[in-house]
């Protein structure tokens, strides 16, 4: 390898081979107690450190690195104490994540860390968040992110990659290509002959570097770091290297032809650079023994210390409180000034009033910008705020959603407005896994709020139509909010964005200008997990939300003789559930209406919550309406006969005459 063309001092050179050293040690260390059993997996990097290293050390100790497996090198380089990090790998309290999460799934704050999930493509768009606000805030930073070759394939690659470079974000994107996604090799892999190719595609500046070269690493990151901080722009980079180990220990390497073994066996990054350092006199091997003794002095003793930490102990009280970051919610009272306005209105006025309470608000969303939307929500928002906080997105849900989670990391708030709700789908695993799991999983709090214009009675069909709460209110870690009325709607969604946990806010399009009400003009807020009883009755107990909440007024009106409790729930997670026990245990009958299809809705668990707490008060069946078990049609005569308004009344009056 070349080494003697890099003009380093001494110095740097022993610092670097120091970097180097330490996570290779460590490594070693790690496959003995992998043996043993005193942890329970591991993800080599050997052969790989000179990446890790030298990118870790190119960057400036406040930028943010997000990486993977094998980059044990970026964690020891910011010089995270050895004993938290092998307590993490022990599931001990020392550890990042208090047991909850293994190996190398965590992030640090206090190191500028943010580490992976499995399911890798989503923390690519979460550097397109961060390096967002880095801009933003006009504080000339880079943010580095790792992935490998295999992740390349998926589609977050390609959409974080087309947003950085759509909106110029200094994000370096560094692919480790070391020949292998776990068993696949690269010719099944990709098509093209390098990955640093694809940046073509997306008008990016790329790189090749020799990832065995810890100066060719160092030196070019360090160039460019320099160059994106100076005139911002996202740069891929493509490292060739080699996994000399499996995928992870168990899966072995039999896959791999001996001769490639031996092949980059003598291109190691960490032999060959001693080899250099010795042959100029840059460290003597008497003082490569020193530093190695040193190194393993520190790790033992912090493995010690790790090994002697009690086990964690289960608390079921700790684990449910540890979902979200607690929030003492302040309540803003309204004015007494009021405006008669539909729900669209009222939401359009929330958001207005949040941003202006918000200077770090950020919306995100198609066509949010100068068009104001599809249902114009934020029509001339633009002018106002500027586009640098209403931004028009590429149509990349997975991508948009993941870099809401980086503005959160970075101090800002996020609000992401699907078109329709039916295109969450494109972005579930970033809500699901990342959002939802994160707090819990490290303490990082998801303060984002994903607007969800949803529902039927509009007749658009199964991709336009759909109302999917029950896929967000099963995860935990998400907080779901559906109102039915323009009040509850502008003073739920301030709510909303203030709350920092991550909020699905579910916008009924066929309420949005067929419903208005006087709602105060002023900002005000309302608690999240609170229902409203609409009317009061001795008859049955009504439970729904959204634009189940009219059909069953409107039932009323038409059936007088009925005197119900009506309750709408406005919050689906957290759910008000003590409200509807105490409807129950009055009425003795509960009937529960919801838009959603009826297997797996909230109307189930309600129906099961509600039996197991309120069956002695109960005179009669519980009742769910509900649409059916099919996707919802276009045509207006199949969507009214899917749709349950129609079914409610007999089913409520056969309840009422139980």
């Amino acid at each position: 390898m070349e080494y003697a063309k890099y003009q380093l001092s001494n110095e740097v050179l022993k610092q670097l081979y120091k970097a180097m050293l330490i996570p290779r040690m460590i490594e070693e260390k790690m496959l003995i107690l992998l043996r043993q059993g005193k942890i329970s997996k591991w993800f080599s990097g050997i052969g790989q450190e000179a990446i890790s290293v030298g990118v870790t050390s190119a960057m400036l100790s406040d930028e943010y690195i997000l990486p993977m497996h094998r980059n044990l090198g970026v964690f020891t380089t910011r010089e995270i104490p050895l004993f938290r990090l092998f307590s993490q790998w022990q599931g001990k309290k020392s550890g990042f994540t208090n047991g909850r999460d293994r190996s190398f799934h965590f992030g640090t704050q206090e190191y500028k860390i943010v580490g992976m999930i499995s399911h890798l493509g989503p923390q690519l768009g979460v550097a397109d968040g961060i390096s967002l606000a880095h801009l933003l805030k006009k504080d000339s930073k880079v943010t580095a992110v790792f992935t490998g070759e295999g992740g390349t394939s998926e589609g977050d690659f390609h959409e974080a990659l087309n947003v950085a470079s759509v909106w110029s974000l200094p994000v370096l994107f560094c692919v480790e290509n070391n020949g292998y996604g776990l068993s696949t090799p690269i010719n099944e892999q990709y098509n093209c002959e390098h990955i640093a190719d694809k940046g073509i595609g997306y008008g990016m500046e790329a790189h090749i570097i020799d990832g065995n070269n810890i100066l060719e690493v160092y030196t070019a990151v360090k160039n460019l770091t320099k160059s994106m901080r100076e005139n911002p722009r996202p740069i891929l980079l493509e490292f060739k290297t080699f996994r000399i180990r499996g995928h992870e220990e168990a899966s072995g390497t039999k896959y791999v032809p001996q001769e490639k073994l031996d092949f980059w066996a003598a291109k190691d990054p960490l032999e060959n650079y001693a080899a250099y350092l010795r042959d100029e006199k840059v460290v003597t091997e008497q003082e490569e023994v020193e530093i190695k003794k040193d190194i393993l002095h520190e790790i033992d003793a912090n493995l010690k210390r790790a090994l002697d930490e009690e086990p964690i102990c289960a608390d079921i009280a700790v684990e449910q409180n540890s979902v979200f970051k607690k929030y003492n919610f302040v309540e803003v009272a309204p004015s007494a000034i009021v405006k008669n306005v539909r729900l669209i209105d009222a939401i359009s006025e929330a958001l207005k009033q949040s941003m202006e309470k918000h200077s770090n608000l950020v919306l995100m969303g198609q066509d949010i910008a100068e068009y104001g939307g599809v249902f114009k929500v934020t029509e001339g928002f633009v002018d106002t705020f500027g586009k640098e906080r209403v931004r028009n997105t590429p149509i990349c849900e997975s991508a948009i959603i993941s870099a809401a989670m980086g503005l959160s990391i970075n101090g800002f708030k996020a609000v992401v407005e699907m078109q329709f709700a039916d295109f969450v789908s494109s972005g579930f695993n970033p809500i699901v896994n990342y959002l939802a799991k994160s707090f819990y999983r490290w303490e990082e709090n998801a303060d984002v709020v994903i607007r969800m214009p949803c529902g039927g009675s509009v007749s658009a069909g199964p991709f336009h139509s759909q109302t999917n709460e029950a896929w967000f209110t099963k995860t935990p870690g998400l907080k779901v909010v559906y109102p039915a009325f323009p009040i509850d709607a502008k003073g739920l969604l301030a709510s909303a964005i203030n709350d920092p946990n991550p909020v699905l806010f579910f916008e009924h399009k066929a309420l949005y200008r067929k419903v208005n009400q006087n709602v105060p003009t002023s900002y005000y807020t309302m608690p999240l997990g609170k229902a409203n009883i609409l009317q009061k009755g001795s008859d049955v107990s009504i439970v729904s939300y959204g634009l189940g909440v009219h059909w069953a007024l409107d039932t009323l009106q038409e059936h007088p003789s009925i005197k119900a409790d009506v309750i709408d729930l406005r919050t689906l997670q957290p759910l008000d559930i003590e409200t509807v026990y105490k409807s129950v245990k009055k009425t003795g009958k509960l009937i529960i209406l919801q838009e959603d299809s009826l297997f797996g809705g909230i109307a189930s668990d309600i129906s099961a919550l509600v039996g197991e707490h309120c069956f002695s008060y109960l005179d009669g069946p519980i009742k769910r309406v509900a649409s059916l078990d099919t996707p919802i049609p276009f045509a207006s005569a199949l969507e009214d006969n899917y749709l349950p308004k129609q079914r409610f009344l007999k089913a409520l009056l056969e309840l009422v005459a139980y």
